[in-house]
């Protein structure tokens, strides 16, 4: 058997997500389906973490393993022959059995863009979120930096407890603007479920003027999900980058596994 890892890309808007789903397309479903018609054996693939339905990635990475022979090179062709437009594997390598998209995790970068204008982009209605009213990036940026750190992080977690523990390393929290959009970048070694959407509603609420700029340090160690701000739309998150140690699986699987943002 060889293990086989890739990284993709996908537009998420028409899917259910990663994960296979009974009640529409999975990222998952459609990659397995490719494999198959490639070998005539069915293999699914491991992704580094489940994004949720509507969600995008620019570097998502799965592994599989199968016994079929065929280069990488070959690989790259039949993902791009099987594949719906909407997902594109950009990168096929061989890797050690040792390899796991997900235990072999060390950090994932996601990326979250508002669109602060007064008239929506019709080129952008899939990929941020139309916030209606004008974002005030510099106290975002302050707001965000609370975050920086190892803690608790369950005021940001839908329907907590979903882990055994919540508490995670945020390594890098960036606020910049690119014109009327507003990006909120966060790299942490792990994200509870809807973790980054639910900080991006919470400096949305600040950015707005909305709440005051201690609002953020509040959340944060009160440990309340009702304080904190309402999930952000799917539409504008993106898994980015996804960091690894190749061939040292971790300890904790469960920091790694939901992946969701």
């Amino acid at each position: 058997m060889k293990r086989i890892k890739i990284l993709l890309a996908y537009d998420g808007t028409d899917f259910n997500g990663w994960q296979f789903q009974p009640n529409g397309p999975s990222i998952q479903e459609e990659l397995t389906r490719a494999i198959e018609k490639t070998t005539g054996v069915r293999s699914v693939p491991i992704g580094s973490g489940r994004t949720d339905s509507g969600v995008h990635a620019l570097g998502q990475v799965a592994h599989f393993d199968t016994p079929a022979t065929i280069s990488c090179e070959k690989w790259r062709g039949a993902f791009a022959h099987y594949l719906p437009r909407a997902i594109v594997v950009r990168e096929v390598t061989e890797v050690p059995p040792t390899f796991h998209a997900r235990r072999s995790a060390l950090f994932k970068l996601y990326r979250y863009v508002f669109h602060a204008a007064r008239s929506p982009d019709p080129f952008m209605l899939r990929y941020s979120w139309k916030v209606h009213h004008e974002l005030n990036d510099s106290l975002m940026a302050q707001g965000a930096k609370e975050l920086v750190g190892t803690h608790d992080f369950r005021a940001f977690e839908t329907d907590w407890p979903n882990r055994r523990s919540s508490v995670r390393t945020v390594r890098r929290c960036d606020i910049s603007r690119w014109g009327d959009f507003v990006h909120l970048d966060i790299e942490s070694n792990g994200f509870l479920y809807n973790m980054v959407r639910s900080i991006a509603g919470s400096l949305a609420e600040i950015g707005r003027g909305h709440w005051p700029l201690e609002r953020m340090r509040k959340i944060l160690h009160a440990e309340d999900r009702s304080l904190a701000g309402p999930t952000a739309p799917a539409q504008g998150l993106f898994l980015v980058r996804v960091t690894y140690g190749e061939g040292e699986p971790l300890a904790d699987e469960e920091v790694f596994e939901e992946g969701r943002g």
